[in-house]
């Protein structure tokens, strides 16, 4: 809907936005000097747990996410608060407890925000970050030849939405929360010191190329789901992708959710909208089709990579305690835009 909007209205035209919303990139880059630029994202949203502190940390570390899927650190926040009137101050108190939690883990300074009265929570952050201009790593850039890798695991929208019903397991509950409340800082920062390196900058006393990782594009996969994501990679860099289906991690409950009918109305949205641009192959079964449209919250990050860097950008994620996976490879555009194989 907002992409529908957007594209209706006038362009502002400065030259120092680096990141706009052209290609729904994951966020806005702004060039204040010609060493350093902004990075800013907003997220917010109703409860997906039960647990207040849980939900703060959830809303935390998606919000973060964005800045993470560009290259950036994060530097400073703003809380978005949507409380009821008579709502219980602890309840408010533990979510705002779980978000500070994340941000203190991110080495986020919150710095403010604003709240009003509403009759259904909402919450998340505003975020700004800090990147060099020349070291934006965006959803455009991704070549024929790259490999794709992808952190953590799909299936939280199908999770969260069972978790409404109440009729989740308490082992898929625990496996979704564990990846929501898994900040993305790790996974970038392996990628951003080897493109640094790569780039020829000086970090840490090393100003080799040895241990770059020539990444090409970047991106986190939230709310629009796996294809979703990949559709914008895909168009932004004007290539066409394919998936490998056995590859792709699936959170424990994830099918099971999907067969039971545990289907968010963001998932149907998803669907409609970009499975135009899928095809797959005959032996994939509709339950794994259908969770790649899967919203996801606080997701991984999709990676696109030289082929010859495959194997070392993989042990270093995996040498830092990252949760990796090659899923798939770019090629020239054709159609369809994305192949599931």
């Amino acid at each position: 809907m907002l992409d529908k909007v957007l594209g209706r209205l006038a362009r502002q035209h400065d030259p120092n936005v680096l990141v706009g919303f052209d290609d729904a990139d994951d966020a806005g880059v702004y060039q204040l000097t010609p060493e350093q630029a902004l990075v800013q994202t907003v997220d917010f949203f109703t409860p997906i747990v039960d647990d207040p502190y849980a939900f703060g940390q959830i809303a935390a570390t998606n919000s973060l996410s964005d800045v993470y899927a560009m290259g950036a650190k994060p530097l400073t926040s703003l809380a978005l608060v949507c409380f009821p009137d008579k709502g219980d101050l602890e309840v408010l108190e533990r979510i705002l407890a779980g978000g500070l939690s994340k941000m203190i883990e991110a080495g986020c300074t919150v710095v403010g925000g604003h709240s009003i009265r509403d009759d259904e929570t909402k919450f998340g952050y505003s975020v700004t970050g800090v990147i060099h201009p020349q070291r934006v790593l965006a959803n455009k850039g991704a070549r024929p030849g790259d490999r794709l890798l992808f952190t953590k695991a799909i299936g939280t929208g199908v999770i969260s939405t069972a978790i409404k019903k109440g009729v989740a397991r308490q082992s898929w509950i625990d496996r979704a929360v564990k990846s929501m409340t898994t900040l993305n800082k790790v996974a970038a920062e392996v990628i951003v010191r080897g493109d640094w390196a790569q780039k020829g900058f000086a970090n840490d006393q090393r100003q080799t190329t040895d241990d770059g990782f020539p990444v090409h594009a970047l991106t986190d996969i939230t709310g629009f789901g796996l294809i979703g994501h990949a559709r914008e990679m895909a168009r932004a860099s004007d290539v066409s992708l394919t998936l490998f289906a056995e590859k792709i991690p699936l959170l424990d409950g994830a099918i099971e959710c999907v067969r039971a009918g545990h289907i968010p109305g963001g998932l149907k949205a998803n669907r409609e909208f970009a499975e135009c641009m899928v095809e797959y192959a005959d032996r994939i079964p509709d339950e794994l089709r259908t969770l790649l449209f899967d919203p996801q919250t606080a997701g991984g990050l999709l990676i696109s990579v030289a082929a010859d860097a495959i194997i070392r950008l993989t042990s270093a994620l995996k040498a830092a305690g990252v949760r990796v996976a090659e899923i798939g490879e770019v090629g020239s555009k054709t159609k369809p835009l994305i192949a599931v194989r």
